[in-house]
């Protein structure tokens, strides 16, 4: 009997996204040149304040082009940051919004997408992969809504592995770890195929590899490059295959509770795999195997990608990054209320569990429940 392809004996769907992506150091040198392949002659530039430097040269490069600039962006995008973010690209009269940056940038930039259907073209300096996805995430009254709409996802992405030499290695920790979970997710997402499964594998290897090489020395491009190479298969499995009981954790955890968004991510992760870790044994052992590529021998995938976060100084426990253990059953609450397609059924007991463990950083472990 085969046994080693499930996904196709057990049949899937693949739909293929239109994108284009630039990558390679210095091409932040082609922004231009890509705006005039869209068409573009007025151009809103979306970018805080840690990524002004570079917006500044992108503004030089295309001179009178730039009608406007918005630089109030906001982790989670409250809803209103995302008026005001529309609003100035109404009032400038854009035909293509330009952002430069991490999540909350290119979370602007598809608010103003969302509302006016205005093109994205993305420069990521952070391993954020959100710039892969039409997925797009709003916060109103403390609480934050995620959905997905084709108008957000950007034309063109830029990968410049320069961007990131600066970026520093705390968050290039946590931030890394944020794009592993989108491809950890991705084995067993809804939309996983034989595809993302392979696009996922080989990202989790070129992460593993790259992160404690960026923490070793921040200013080794090779190691940069790896990185965002493996940020970039991040988001496109992401944007490809879905999410499952791990980002809708985060979401609820992160948005609701206002916490950095990769810092969560880094602390469930482990946790969420353990969850799943009967449940999606066949696509968790890929991420087993992307690990022991990448010199992580473990027992077992969360105790791999655990073991993996400790040795980078990502975060580890929810504790750290301001979650109160109150709150936990209220977390655990809101997450099953959401409803989500899992592998393993959503289970309110073992959810609880999952954060309890991921707030105290213990070991992860098989969580038993009621399903």
């Amino acid at each position: 009997m085969i046994t080693d392809f499930d996904s196709v004996l057990t049949g899937f769907v693949h739909e293929g996204q239109p994108m284009r992506v630039v990558f390679g150091a210095g091409r932040i040198a082609d922004v231009a040149s890509e705006v005039d392949r869209l068409g573009s002659t007025r151009v809103l530039i979306v970018a805080g304040g840690p990524e002004a430097t570079f917006a500044d040269r992108i503004a030089k490069d295309l001179g009178h082009r730039v009608v406007g600039r918005f630089s109030d962006v906001v982790m989670h995008v409250p809803v209103e940051v995302a008026t005001a973010a529309a609003r100035a690209a109404t009032d400038s009269n854009a035909d293509l919004v330009l952002c430069v940056g991490g999540g909350s940038s290119t979370g602007a930039a598809k608010a103003i997408a969302l509302g006016t259907g205005l093109p994205i073209l993305a420069v990521p300096t952070t391993y954020a992969g959100s710039e892969m996805t039409a997925i797009w995430g709003l916060t109103q009254d403390g609480v934050k809504n995620v959905g997905r709409d084709e108008r957000v996802r950007p034309k063109v992405v830029i990968y410049d592995p320069e961007l990131t030499l600066t970026l520093p290695v705390d968050i290039s920790a946590a931030s890394g770890m944020n794009a592993m979970a989108h491809l950890v997710e991705g084995l067993y997402a809804p939309g996983a195929s034989p595809i993302t499964a392979l696009v996922a594998q080989e990202g989790i290897r070129a992460l593993a590899t790259a992160l404690p090489a960026v923490v070793a020395d921040p200013a080794d491009r090779d190691a940069r490059s790896l990185a965002l190479y493996g940020a970039w298969l991040a988001g496109w499995t992401l944007g490809t295959a879905g999410m499952g009981i791990h980002h809708k954790i985060c979401h609820v955890v992160g948005g609701n509770y206002d916490l950095p968004h990769a810092g969560v991510h880094s602390a469930v992760l482990p946790y969420a795999m353990a969850y799943n870790a009967v449940h999606a044994a066949n696509e968790l052992h890929r991420a087993q195997l992307a690990l022991q590529a990448a010199g992580i021998d473990a027992p077992d995938p969360a105790t791999g990608m655990w073991q993996l976060e400790r040795s980078i100084g990502a975060p580890t426990n929810l504790a750290d990054i301001g979650l109160s253990q109150t709150d936990i059953p209220q977390a655990a609450a809101a997450v099953v209320a959401a409803g989500m397609v899992n592998p393993r059924p959503v289970d309110q007991q073992a959810i609880e569990q999952l954060l309890v463990d991921a707030w105290h950083g213990v070991p992860p472990r098989p969580l038993e429940g009621t399903v």
